[in-house]
């Protein structure tokens, strides 16, 4: 099987984003976006996918971490759909309910091509060091345009709001690497109609 790889740039007025992705690894991540908690969300995500991430993001912080959030996931996004290339022999789909100490997701993922996200996230904005947990649903919005994925995300219960967001970048993790497994007995696409 080819190398399923890809490395993606980004620069805007704003930002300067570079990922590598290597969706067959075993975890690391070296994420350098100038923003403590979404590193360890990154972090989270690559660990749980058993992915490997390089991402670095030189951008306006001093305005606030939004560019650099919503521009890194659209980089991410578009080298994830370059890793998994046609999705030829793809289990296509992953789900997941992971519990994280008080807080408990539910994600659901398919790589179908069609972006779309359903956020039933209730938590309310409050800053987790200089990362707004808002910005949570602005990162994977950005993801899901550019990497084509059908996302659902329910937070069924939470208390602490970090536990919340880690059991969501989790979920997902865990979620993709379920849909970009590969499976010997699906030829092509896993659709009736041939392509997605």
């Amino acid at each position: 099987m080819a190398a399923r790889e890809a490395r993606v740039q980004r620069r805007t007025r704003e930002t300067q984003v570079a990922a590598v992705v290597r969706l067959d690894g075993s975890g690391r991540c070296t994420a350098q976006t100038g923003v403590g908690f979404f590193d360890h969300m990154l972090a989270a995500f690559a660990r749980t996918a058993l992915c490997d991430l390089e991402v670095t993001c030189q951008g306006d912080l001093e305005v606030e971490p939004h560019h650099s959030v919503e521009d890194t996931g659209l980089t991410l996004g578009r080298a994830f759909a370059e890793a998994v290339g046609d999705r030829a022999g793809l289990r296509r789909y992953g789900g997941v309910l992971l519990p994280m100490d008080d807080a408990l997701a539910r994600v659901a993922l398919d790589l179908s091509g069609r972006p779309y996200l359903a956020w039933q996230v209730e938590v309310p904005p409050r800053p987790l060091g200089t990362f707004s947990t808002d910005l949570a649903e602005e990162f994977w919005r950005a993801v899901v345009a550019s990497a084509g994925w059908t996302l659902h995300v329910d937070l069924l219960r939470w208390r602490n709001a970090h536990h919340a967001l880690e059991a969501i970048w989790k979920g997902v993790g865990l979620a993709f690497r379920a849909a970009a497994t590969p499976d010997p007995r699906i030829e092509g696409p896993l659709s009736t109609k041939g392509v997605l």
